[in-house]
């Protein structure tokens, strides 16, 4: 058959919907018809997973995956259908796979919630040896995760299994603070519309908590209360390359490279660095230096790193300046889409080059943010009521010049304005500059 007899056909099958792309209620049923036929993994049953481990002596392994998502979907594929690379090691540990966020202990599993997959590495009594999943880039996933890099840290969570427990004071670190809330249905934005299990018997999709959503209720405690947002939760897990330090995605916590004049490049960093530790805690992935990250205090500080380095053993010291964690990028998360109803009325901004600014008439320093998208309803929708349009250029917000970056703009808004007050912002349109007025929200 001709390539245009074959082209004809695949379109007159999608026109009259004989091939069609799964949709996100059958996506959810097929994983969980596929896992519970394989019959390898423990299907959404976390005591049940925490009981094997504790009858077997094993440690457990908890994959969080949120299954419409379509991040991280090949590597989700390979850990589920046991590619060579992991095989053995996951024949050691009990291994649960966890496909919503009802009903989550969040005492126990503290992680970025704008990841659509998410790895524990645990003692059957709750001890965490380790994390592993790190996205920074809303669909490229490679450069922070790997099925290498999985395996390295299931390797180094089997080595943290057999010196347990005389090892259990170094991994308490591990384990964060007790939460505001212990589980997600509980948080006053999710309460009453969900369970603490998925509804299988009706529309599953509709009743599964996605895992972004316990990050975005977390935020809105603050916002409901007109509390400023606290700047761990709104820059959380701050990615390593915030610091300057770029790690290897298929090894647990290797250095590629530490960037020139970067807090990592002043603190000695070089490639091949293998970082056993950072701030006491063993590593086994980069998840986990997030995590340390995540946990340092607020303001400035440093972290003590234990490196090996061509058969050394050395310590270095990883100074955190001021306004270190807003050095992240969170223009990425899902999450960020809240923020915009708050801070903004529904914009979403976006940098100009040196070559835009330089044709817009703009000085290379000075705040330049292209209005990239414009929300069209409801809250997602007042700075279009507002009279902003795309394409705007905001040059001044609450008479800052200054912000760089769009999460700059958002984390000035969301620590500095309340609720229902209003901020004058000047936007250029067409080579005039006009002023409007912006409603911060709930």
């Amino acid at each position: 058959m001709c390539r245009s007899v074959i082209l004809a056909v695949i379109v007159w099958l999608a026109v009259t919907g004989l091939v069609h792309a799964q949709s996100r209620e059958e996506k959810v049923r097929a994983d969980r018809q596929k896992v519970e036929a394989e019959g390898f993994w423990i299907y959404n049953d976390l005591p049940r997973g925490f009981a094997e481990a504790r009858r077997t002596g094993k440690p457990l392994l908890v994959v969080l995956r949120c299954i419409p998502c379509e991040e991280c979907v090949k590597l989700d594929d390979d850990l589920v259908n046991q590619d060579p690379r992991v095989r053995p090691l996951l024949e050691k540990f009990v291994c649960v796979r966890v496909v919503s966020a009802n009903g989550l202990d969040l005492s126990l599993f503290q992680f970025d919630y704008d990841q659509s997959f998410a790895v524990f590495l645990l003692h059957a009594d709750g001890t965490i040896y380790g994390r592993f999943g790190t996205r920074s880039h809303r669909t490229n996933w490679s450069d922070d995760v790997s099925i290498e890099g999985l395996a390295k840290a299931l390797a180094g969570a089997l080595e943290l299994h057999r010196e347990y427990p005389n090892n259990k004071a170094e991994l308490a670190g591990k384990k964060g603070p007790a939460p505001e809330v212990p589980a997600p249905e509980k948080y006053p934005t999710l309460q009453g519309k969900y369970g603490s299990n998925l509804d299988f018997q009706g529309k599953v999709v509709q009743s599964c908590i996605h895992c972004h959503q316990i990050g975005d209720a977390q935020r809105q405690l603050y916002r409901n209360r007109r509390e400023p947002i606290p700047e761990q939760v709104l820059f959380p897990h701050p990615h390593p390359k915030a610091l300057g330090l770029i790690l290897d995605p298929k090894e647990r916590a290797t250095v590629l490279r530490a960037e020139a004049g970067s807090p990592a490049g002043q603190a000695g960093f070089e490639k091949g660095d293998v970082i056993v530790r950072l701030g006491g805690q063993p590593l086994l992935s980069i998840a986990d230096v997030q995590w340390v990250l995540h946990q340092a205090p607020a303001g400035e500080g440093s972290l003590k790193a234990e490196v090996q380095r061509g058969g050394r053993t050395l310590e270095l010291t990883l100074p955190l300046p001021k306004g270190w964690r807003q050095r992240d990028d969170i223009s990425w998360r899902v999450s960020t889409w809240g923020l915009r109803r708050m801070a903004t009325g529904g914009l979403v901004l976006e940098d100009l080059t040196p070559d835009e600014r330089k044709k817009a008439g703009l000085t290379e320093t000075g705040m330049a943010l292209r209005v990239k998208h414009v929300g069209q309803y409801g809250p997602h929708a007042a700075a279009r009521n507002a009279g902003f349009r795309p394409g705007d250029i905001v040059v001044s917000f609450d008479d800052r010049t200054d912000f760089r970056r769009e999460a700059d703009l958002l984390a000035y808004a969301l620590t500095r304005r309340k609720p229902g007050e209003k901020v004058a912002v000047t936007v250029l349109r067409d080579g005039q500059r006009i002023n409007l007025t912006l409603p911060m929200q709930e």
